[in-house]
């Protein structure tokens, strides 16, 4: 497309033939504006021409990014897998990325086995992003049946980059989430998990061992991958794995060990992954592992009060917010309902597992989660939400200025009646 002629620092262009602003520039700004005009009502020609046309500029875009995949630049080819996924985030086109599926995947796959470090990590992370845009469609196991080998393979490698591991963990976790495979795979790559983040568990001798930080994130993000497959599972069969002894997967000691890990990352993550265990075990059997309750709780409490000055201020208010909720939950066995308003609607985060499938999908889809929630069927699907509200169905109407004055006006009227009778001396009450 021809450009303008204004230059300046911004005119940059991704390695190849491809060209943009930067990596989040013209993307951005044209989802921004198109999400802008979803939410208001079109009354003349217009307005709905240049919302055709935002959308047509909005897929040249992404076309001159999908095409910048297959470029020879590993930087560029880099920048285009970051430009893509940013426009699969905000904004939910299903048909579109349908018919680019296979272009996009082979991409995905020739980056995960030809590109190193921070190519390999954009192209993971761009992985279960393309599943979520297929929602419900068949293509959608298909993409998972391709890209699965190959993300495991890198996962278990000692020698690829670990931050490029972390995001095959979490992609290979997300992919198998969103694509409901057979159970039996389901506890194989369950299996593989917990061979990565076994690494943070206590030596024989009962040391800490000395993990770098890269390496601490690999093992969160393998642990988070196990704990949101592990709520795909009936809760007597969570019972009776975490019971037994013979398997493959981690015990509650060993899974309690990780909370004694110097890595806050490793620390949360663990916490959540009991919390989740306790909550699918108790709802087979309420008396679940009553034997171990009492070690667990003094060790959450520890770290629900830690003080300690040689950990930064900010990651001991972290530590302390998520332990409090994990040890009520632990003790009393209630959990407080978290509620995400998206539009007209309302999500409630009422148990650890939806919490936990929320949080990982939130950490994909970021700022662009709400949109996703309110239009792919996938999601609603998975949070029991029903069918996607059609915009018009339901009408939005804001008070105006005036009214919103008046109704507060007359609620510290009547607020105000209340007290000073409640105040009053000679009164019964």
């Amino acid at each position: 497309m021809p450009k303008g002629k204004r230059k300046g620092k911004s005119d940059r262009k991704y390695e190849g033939s491809v060209q943009t602003s930067d990596d989040d520039s013209v993307i951005d700004n044209v989802s921004l504006i198109s999400g802008y005009s979803d939410h208001h009502s079109i009354d003349d020609g217009g307005e709905e021409a240049d919302e055709t046309s935002q959308q047509e500029a909005f897929e040249v875009k992404i076309t001159e990014a999908i095409d910048g995949l297959t470029q020879k630049s590993s930087q560029g080819r880099t920048n285009c897998f970051t430009a893509v996924g940013k426009a699969f985030i905000s904004k939910y086109h299903p048909d579109f990325v349908h018919d680019r599926r296979l272009t996009i995947s082979d991409c995905i796959e020739r980056g995960l086995r030809k590109g190193r470090g921070a190519e390999q990590a954009a192209a993971a992370q761009l992985a279960p992003l393309l599943c979520v845009q297929l929602g419900l469609r068949e293509a959608s196991e298909e993409i998972t049946r391709n890209l699965k080998p190959v993300l495991s393979t890198i996962a278990n490698d000692k020698t690829v980059a670990a931050p490029a591991r972390s995001k095959c963990c979490t992609a290979l976790g997300l992919l198998t989430f969103l694509s409901g495979d057979d159970m039996g795979d389901v506890l194989q790559l369950m299996q593989g998990f917990q061979h990565i983040f076994s690494g943070s568990y206590l030596k024989g001798d009962g040391t800490i061992p000395n993990v770098t930080p890269e390496v601490a994130s690999l093992h969160a993000a393998a642990l988070s991958s196990w704990t949101l497959l592990l709520t795909l599972m009936a809760a007597c069969d969570v019972y009776t794995m975490i019971g037994n002894t013979t398997t493959f997967q981690p015990s509650l000691t060993q899974l309690s060990d990780l909370l004694l890990s110097p890595h806050l990352e490793v620390r949360l993550t663990a916490g959540e992954a009991l919390a989740t265990v306790f909550e699918l075990g108790r709802d087979c059997h309420d008396d679940f592992a009553e034997d171990f309750v009492a070690d667990l709780v003094e060790t959450l409490r520890k770290l629900a009060t830690d003080s300690h000055k040689y950990r930064a201020k900010k990651d001991r208010k972290q530590q302390r917010a998520t332990f409090r909720d994990i040890l009520h939950y632990i003790e009393n066995d209630d959990i407080s309902d978290v509620q995400v308003k998206f539009g007209t609607e309302v999500l409630v985060l009422d148990t650890w597992t939806r919490r936990k499938q929320y949080d990982a999908l939130c950490y994909v889809l970021g700022p662009g989660l709400n949109i996703h929630l309110a239009e792919n069927e996938l999601l609603r699907e998975i949070f029991e939400l029903g069918d996607r509200i059609i915009v018009g169905e339901v009408p939005l109407k804001k008070s105006n200025k005036l009214e919103r004055h008046l109704m507060n006006a007359a609620a510290f009227k009547a607020r105000t009646i209340s007290r000073a009778k409640n105040r009053d001396k000679r009164s019964d009450f």
